[in-house]
């Protein structure tokens, strides 16, 4: 926790009540169900909750903005999100309902009003959203594909990536020569060597 306090020092004493009960409550759910990998329970706040919450380097969610968490697993970046920004509006979906059925658990455990958890495909999801995040779940071209229709005119994806990425940022730009790939290194904010091949991408309309 303490490095959630280190970089987010403003959080009300609600967020941070909320953000202490994920570890318990994951720990209990991961017993039962693996969602998240046992070896990386020790350092669950940087690996799982600090890495969810570095897309606000690049972007903070907007009051009624809906954003729409693709392959959201355990609920991550999903759930950390809705906690940090709670006045937008977070639809966390993922194809295996034992993952939905531990984000429903945990949502409503922390009271989070504003997540709604989907048990889908991500091409079955018509629901428009200004805002598409994932984290490490497929490349880039094949997200972009099977989310078209969950996606506004005007919106953007924000991938949590690692590694190099130029074979995708390639595959992204050939399909899609409309869209403008920035690409932002997670090391520039962090300290932690968990961050050093981490990165962010946005995808957006030109």
């Amino acid at each position: 926790m303490e490095l959630i306090h280190r970089y987010f020092p403003d959080l009300t004493d609600k967020q941070k009540s909320q953000f202490q009960q994920l570890l318990p409550l994951y720990s209990e759910w991961n017993a039962k169900i693996n969602v998240i990998s046992r070896k990386d329970m020790d350092q669950f706040y940087c690996n799982h909750v600090l890495h969810s919450l570095s897309i606000t380097t690049i972007h903070t969610f907007k009051p009624d903005e809906w954003i729409l968490d693709i392959g959201t697993g355990g609920g991550f970046p999903g759930i950390p999100l809705a906690i940090l920004f709670p006045l937008a509006n977070f639809h966390l979906v993922d194809s295996i309902r034992k993952k939905t059925k531990v984000v429903e658990a945990v949502s409503q455990s922390l009271e989070l009003k504003n997540v709604t958890v989907t048990n889908a495909r991500f091409e079955d999801i018509s629901q428009k959203h200004d805002s598409i995040i994932s984290r490490a779940v497929a490349p880039a071209l094949k997200l972009v594909k099977l989310t078209k229709n969950a996606m506004n005119s005007k919106g953007q994806h924000l991938f949590i990536k690692g590694g190099d990425l130029s074979a995708e940022k390639e595959d992204i730009l050939h399909q899609y020569p409309s869209r403008i790939w920035d690409e932002y290194p997670l090391k520039d904010h962090f300290n932690e060597a968990f961050f050093e091949t981490k990165k962010i991408v946005r995808l957006s309309q030109k």
